[in-house]
């Protein structure tokens, strides 16, 4: 559905996908660079983020993503699988309504989301509020890093 989901669609039919599978994202992967730059920029250093000599002692074997790290790659994993609504104006990120880690992403491990529409709500006039269920998987893992239900706010 890659090019399609680029298209404009009506209200009408973006209510047709609730309960659809939006598609599955390319992988990417999770690398020291980005962790430490998280790091950095969250001023959050704990050492299994940061430290793969101290880290290589824990259960882990290495270091891991911050569990918030790969909550917000959830934007360039999923924006290309958010319906596009005819005639908005403005796209928010409106939040979470659930979010849960239920496996680490060691570093060096590759991850990519896949998306279904759940729920599409008029807020007020002018204004879609439209809620994905995401699952970020990681490469040869049996559990996901991370479950989410996503919020997105269109503005017209």
């Amino acid at each position: 559905m890659g090019s399609e989901r680029t298209r404009e669609i009506g209200r009408d039919e973006l209510e047709s996908l609730v309960g659809e599978p939006l598609g599955v994202s390319d992988w990417m992967i999770v690398d020291q660079r980005r962790v430490d730059a998280f790091a950095d920029v969250t001023e959050d250093h704990q050492f299994i983020h940061v430290d793969p000599a101290r880290a290589a002692a824990t259960p882990f074997g290495g270091t891991i993503a911050h569990g918030l790290l790969t909550l917000s790659l959830i934007v360039p994993l999923c924006i290309d699988m958010v319906p596009k609504l005819a005639g908005v104006r403005l796209l928010l990120n409106y939040g979470f309504d659930k979010v849960r880690f239920p496996a680490p992403v060691r570093v060096g491990k590759r991850i990519r989301a896949r998306a279904e529409l759940l729920d599409v709500t008029e807020r007020k006039p002018g204004q879609v509020l439209m809620k994905l269920g995401v699952t970020i998987e990681i490469e040869g893992e049996e559990k996901p890093a991370l479950i989410a239900e996503w919020l997105s706010l269109h503005v017209f």
